[in-house]
């Protein structure tokens, strides 16, 4: 049976486990986060199905389960699953896409890395998502593609089902012109974005970013722009803008282009944050601590995420104020990506480092000022922290959004913490009532830090309050409440209904 509703995402939408000799699908452990919220919208379609990839040894192994049938809290739903062999796996997705899209969308040109690039190898992962995405859809269906790794499915879609809806979701920056027409590759890319017929990315400035490169390239017109919501214009920050195209068109063809930031399902981080198990946790953690001031830091070990500027930060910290050693203490969690990718690997070890060095300089048998996790925290003990922290400190060099600046707040139910954040996030354009920062000046970080550690409960409170009712409104039922309004404005807009025109109404 075909499907009204075709995600294509790179990630298997459960965790896949071998009992007893045998394979099992389950459940993410975490309702939070994006792939539940994705699998969330089945429940709005008669038939879904979810495109991925898993690695084979043969893919043309006749044993090999392209397809399966899942049946979950979230309904019934097909998952296609291609088979791509560890070779391909590394030139699509830890060569090209991490070696040369990543630090181009980061803005970071001289991470670039072209020469192992094998760019058919990346065409043809990406023709066999698009093929998938064909062979599953219901005539005008909507197509609904996900992030960076898979830029020429849109293009290959189009080519084999143009009565499809094609929406394509960014889930990192999209830099301006001069950045990422660094790219040879770019025409292709964004030719294959241009045949979607809604662009979404998480805020105004990757928006208007994403139209400008589209008009270097292409005879490309903006044909609606709009005034940006007042609660997404952070004064003085690095990321604002004040004015967005909305709508543009190419070749005949209309585009919808939004700017919506994805959010958290607060509910759920509130009543992990107040549940009995938490609050025994946090009891524990300050017991602990005692008197010190608890400072957390959480991201994934990427020259983009600021973990050396931040170590050095609190090194300067302890340096310039000596009565502050034994008296604060920093939990900065950098969960190890792949060491055998080169880039990784060199940023891990200067972490260990420096983390090493601190501890070394400042540390004493009654007192150690930093604690350096580089394995993931389950969800469960994270909220812990958030909830025993007196400050998060959140600074990364880029970041399409930073959904952990987001948690922190959500699990802070009793209006207590700072938020220490990087004007370079994208969450930044939401969150002013964060103390702001730019990870890039040593006076900035330097005084951002001491702000937060000496703010008054009341300022704290405040703030809080604030921050809790902005992620409140953009939260993750907005966002996908906002991506159901543009499938469904995606109807028209270039001409008649699509045949499958029920699709994702509003129940």
């Amino acid at each position: 049976m075909a499907s009204d509703l075709v995600i294509v995402y790179h990630r298997q939408p459960y965790e896949e486990a071998v009992e007893d000799g045998k394979t099992v699908f389950r459940e993410n452990k975490s309702p939070n986060g994006i792939v539940p919220t994705l699998k969330s919208f089945f429940g709005y379609v008669d038939k879904g199905a979810w495109i991925a990839w898993k690695e084979a040894e043969d893919p043309a192994n006749p044993e090999f389960e392209r397809t399966i049938e899942i049946s979950d809290s979230f309904g019934d739903y097909t998952v296609s699953r291609l088979p791509l062999t560890a070779q391909q796996v590394s030139s699509f997705y830890h060569v090209t896409s991490k070696e040369a899209f990543w630090p181009i969308l980061h803005s970071f040109k001289e991470k670039y890395n072209y020469d192992p690039v094998d760019w058919p190898t990346f065409r043809e992962v990406n023709w066999a998502f698009a093929e998938a995405a064909a062979a599953e859809a219901n005539p005008g269906a909507v197509v609904w593609i996900h992030d960076y790794n898979l830029w020429l499915v849109p293009g290959y879609l189009r080519q084999l089902r143009p009565d499809v809806r094609i929406s394509f979701f960014h889930h990192t920056p999209f830099p301006a012109p001069d950045i990422f027409n660094v790219l040879p590759w770019r025409k292709e890319i964004v030719g294959s974005l241009l045949s979607c017929d809604v662009v979404g990315f998480h805020i105004p400035r990757y928006s208007s970013n994403f139209v400008q490169v589209a008009r270097s390239l292409f005879e490309v017109d903006v044909t609606k722009r709009e005034h940006v919501p007042d609660e997404l214009i952070s004064d003085g920050t690095a990321l604002v803008e004040r004015s967005v195209p909305t709508e543009i068109s190419h070749n005949g063809r209309k585009l919808l282009v939004s700017a919506c930031p994805v959010g958290v399902d607060v509910d759920y981080i509130g009543e992990q944050a107040e549940s009995r198990e938490t609050e025994k946790k946090v009891e524990r953690i300050r017991r602990e601590i005692g008197d010190t001031k608890l400072i957390v830091s959480v991201s994934r070990t990427d020259y983009t995420k600021g973990g050396i500027e931040q170590l050095e930060t609190y090194e300067r910290l302890l340096e310039r104020r000596p009565e502050l050693r034994g008296k604060v203490r920093l939990m900065h969690v950098s969960v190890s990506a792949n060491r055998a990718m080169t880039a990784y690997g060199e940023i891990q070890g200067e972490i260990e480092q420096i983390a090493g060095r601190i501890n070394g300089r400042f540390g004493s048998l009654e007192w150690q000022p930093l604690a350096l996790i580089s394995t993931a925290i389950p969800f469960k003990h994270l909220t812990a922290y958030y909830r025993a922290a007196d400050i998060a400190w959140i600074t990364p060099l880029a970041d399409g959004m930073n959904i952990v600046a987001k948690e922190f707040v959500a699990a802070r139910t009793d209006e207590d913490g700072v938020l220490v954040l990087s004007e370079f996030a994208g969450a930044a354009v939401e969150m002013a009532a964060a103390v702001v920062t730019n990870p890039f000046s040593h006076k900035s970080m330097d005084s951002a830090i001491d702000q937060a550690l000496s703010m008054s409960e009341t300022e704290k409170r405040q703030r809080m309050q604030a921050l809790r009712k902005t992620i409140r409104k953009y939260d993750i039922k907005a966002w996908a409440d906002e991506q159901r309004r543009l499938f469904e404005a995606s109807k028209t807009l270039n001409g008649e209904p699509s045949p499958s025109g029920h699709v994702l109404s509003a129940a």
